[in-house]
C-alpha cells in the first residue's frame, strides 16, 4: 500500500460530498473516520520480548559450553570449576539484555507493527471501530439506521459498523463491495477515493431497506473526520 500520512482537504471534501449525495436517498446516515493506527501494540512488543528471552534460556540449557566459555573469557582466559553461583548471574544479566535490546528495537513503529500478528491487528481495529461508533453513531439517529465506516491506515485494514435496524436488515456479506471498493483504491494511494466510493456502496445498501423519508433530518455529520 501506498504511503499517506495525511488526507487532504481535496479529500475530505470528496468524501463529504459523497455522504451528502448517498443519504439523498435513503434514511440512513453514514459516518465517516480515517486513522493513521488503532492502537500502540506495545503488547505485541512485550510478547516478543520474553519470546527472546526464554529462546535464549533454552538455548543456554542446550549448550551450557557457550555459558562458560564467556565467563573463561571474562577471567581472561584462565581455566576455572566454575561454580552454579558463578554461572547464573551471568545467564541473568545476559537475559536482562536481550529482553530490554528486543523492547527498544520495538520501540520503532513500523517494526512492531509489522511483526504483530495480523488477526491481532484485525481485532484492535474491529474494537476501535466499535468504540467510536459506540461515541459517534449508535442509537443516535431515530431510526437506528447509522452505519460507521472506518480506516486504520496503518494496519491497512477497514471496518463498516451498522446500527441496531441496519443490522437486522443487512446481511453482512452485502457490504463486501463497499469494502472492496474502498480497500482496492486505499492500496493505490487514494483513500479519498476509497472512502468516497465505499459511501457510495454503502448508500445503496442503505436506501434498497431504507429508502428516504422527506420528514427524517440529517442526524449525524456529513464530514469526514480524521483522527
Amino acid at each position: 500500500m501506498a504511503k499517506v500520512n495525511r488526507l487532504s482537504e481535496a479529500d475530505h471534501a470528496l468524501v463529504s460530498a459523497a455522504v451528502s449525495e448517498a443519504e439523498r436517498g435513503t434514511d440512513g446516515e453514514i459516518v465517516t473516520i480515517v486513522t493513521d493506527v488503532s492502537d500502540a501494540y506495545h503488547d505485541a512488543a512485550l510478547h516478543w520480548a520474553i519470546g527472546i528471552m526464554f529462546l535464549a534460556l533454552a538455548l543456554f540449557a542446550v549448550f551450557p559450553e557457550k555459558i562458560i566459555a564467556l565467563l573463561t573469557w571474562l577471567a581472561s582466559g584462565w581455566e576455572h570449576e566454575f561454580t552454579l553461583g558463578e554461572i547464573l548471574p551471568v545467564i541473568f544479566v545476559l537475559l536482562a539484555l536481550k529482553f530490554l535490546a528486543v523492547r527498544y528495537i520495538l520501540a520503532w513503529t513500523p517494526l512492531r507493527l509489522a511483526l504483530t500478528p495480523r488477526a491481532t491487528k484485525a481485532r484492535r481495529v474491529r474494537r476501535r471501530a466499535i468504540q467510536y461508533f459506540k461515541v459517534g453513531a449508535e442509537s443516535r439517529t431515530m431510526k437506528r439506521t447509522g452505519v460507521l465506516i472506518y480506516l486504520s491506515m496503518r494496519e491497512h485494514m477497514a471496518e463498516i459498523v451498522a446500527d441496531e435496524a441496519v443490522h437486522r436488515a443487512v446481511a453482512p456479506e452485502a457490504w463486501g463491495d463497499a469494502m472492496a471498493a474502498l480497500i482496492d483504491r486505499v492500496r493505490d494511494g487514494h483513500p479519498g477515493a476509497g472512502m468516497a466510493a465505499a459511501v457510495a456502496e454503502v448508500g445503496k445498501i442503505l436506501a434498497a431497506h431504507f429508502p428516504k423519508d422527506h420528514e427524517d433530518p440529517n442526524e449525524l455529520p456529513d464530514r469526514l473526520i480524521e483522527l
